[in-house]
């Protein structure tokens, strides 16, 4: 009895022991945490994000224009020679315009054959159809017209995609996004004034931009050639609006 007495006692202490030693290894924590709560600074940094918008208007300077021809017949040699025949003399008349060769480029050629499809699910072989066509670059607008009327006389009997832009748009991106970044600077400037913060630096910077392109006025005018097969418009290219929208985030105390 008086053995089972001191083994109780004995597992009484060792249980209080265990406590103590939780319980001081707990406070030891706690003090740590507390610690390296006080070390930290009283003026963490924050961040704060603006965001700005620039515009920069311009005149284009480059026309680009679209001409193109389709024929068709029984045989693909004679197709191809007769579609042949109605692009070069096209190229022809824009060089004779003032056109350099760099500005002419083929962007497509297509020989197809053409069938004609039965109620039966068969098809009649009717022949072949060829497109082919070209993009051009304008630089002198004055002979916009002129190249369109000459083009259409010689045969192309597809015009169409005339947009207008600048032959160095980056330089243009560059002064709308300097106008954009002014712009951010100022609202951020305007938020940490009275807000009694200072920026330490710039942490990131992200651009995105978009043009918003010229829509060309069409009028009458009387065609450039005294053999021309019609009346060729008149066209104002107007101005080209290009945005650039960036977004900042400063570090600011």
């Amino acid at each position: 009895m008086e053995e089972k007495t001191h083994t109780i006692e004995f597992s009484e202490k060792v249980f209080k022991l265990g406590l103590a030693i939780i319980a001081v290894t707990a406070l030891f924590l706690i003090g740590q945490m507390i610690y390296q709560f006080k070390s930290l600074p009283q003026n963490a940094p924050h961040e704060i994000t603006v965001s700005g918008e620039g515009k920069a208007l311009v005149k284009p300077d480059i026309a680009t224009i679209s001409f193109g021809a389709n024929t068709q017949g029984l045989k693909s040699q004679e197709v191809v020679n007769r579609n042949n025949d109605i692009m070069n003399a096209v190229i022809k008349s824009i060089k004779e315009s003032g056109v350099e060769d760099k500005d002419i480029k083929t962007t497509f050629y297509n020989l197809t054959p053409i069938y004609d499809y039965t109620p039966r699910g068969g098809r009649e072989f009717k022949g072949y159809s060829l497109d082919q066509q070209i993009s051009v670059k304008i630089r002198n607008f004055d002979k916009i017209s002129e190249i369109l009327d000459k083009a259409a006389a010689n045969g192309a009997n597809t015009i169409g995609d005339l947009q207008f832009t600048v032959d160095d748009m980056e330089k243009i991106r560059a002064e709308a996004r300097t106008e954009a970044i002014k712009n951010a600077k100022e609202k951020a400037m305007s938020l940490i004034g009275p807000a009694g913060l200072t920026i330490e630096r710039v942490v990131s910077i992200t651009e995105g931009h978009g043009i918003q392109p010229p829509q060309p006025f069409y009028g009458q005018a009387e065609a450039f050639s005294k053999d021309a097969a019609s009346i060729a418009p008149q066209i104002q290219p107007g101005q080209m609006e290009v945005v650039s929208n960036v977004t900042l985030t400063y570090r600011v105390r």
